[in-house]
């Protein structure tokens, strides 16, 4: 238990049987813990060490540790994280920037390249930031919800509008339908 956590303290005391095997726990071992009470299983070779409680978004992490160490919430699941729109999503969105062939139901795995500064935490969840997420989500979801969580987003200082401009501005003409919002001031 010792080497698992400052392993699980990185994950909100969540970890995959793979990271566990970076450490030198086994399976078996893993499975054991499990059986006597110290892990709780929480999806197919992901465990929360019982020390750490469940968390709000405990299907999201655990979504974004199924996908991969580089995995993050992203596009309509992101704007939950952010407290931008009103519902968790039916499906469970996570972004990966690399190929990835896995499927489980609920979770949608979008292939995108994530910049350098297009990745943050919230609350422990690692999530596309929000000018990135609302920029994914005008993507695919359409100027209506991307619109709400920019207003929300400036509003409450989540963004501001330059840096939330630079991002639409780089995404031409997708981007050009909430330009107006932002402006042109900082």
């Amino acid at each position: 238990m010792d080497v698992l956590y400052p392993l699980a303290e990185r994950r909100l005391g969540y970890v995959t049987t793979a990271q566990a095997a970076e450490v030198g726990v086994s399976r078996q071992q893993l499975s054991y813990l499990a059986r006597t009470g110290s892990l709780e299983r929480v999806a197919q070779g992901i465990y929360r060490l019982r020390r750490f409680p469940a968390e709000r978004f405990e299907d999201v992490i655990v979504a974004c540790l199924w996908a991969g160490d580089d995995a993050v919430a992203s596009h309509d699941t992101a704007l939950a994280i952010f407290d931008l729109t009103d519902a968790m999503p039916a499906v469970i969105h996570v972004s990966v920037p690399r190929r990835f062939r896995g499927q489980r139901p609920g979770i949608v795995v979008h292939t995108a390249p994530l910049g350098d500064g297009e990745r943050t935490e919230r609350g422990g969840v690692p999530v596309t930031t929000v000018e990135r997420t609302i920029n994914d989500v005008l993507a695919s979801s359409g100027e209506d919800l991307a619109r709400s969580a920019a207003e929300q987003a400036i509003a409450r200082g989540l963004v501001t509008r330059r840096r939330l401009r630079a991002v639409l501005m780089a995404h031409g003409d997708l981007g050009q339908s909430l330009l107006d919002l932002v402006g042109s001031t900082a």
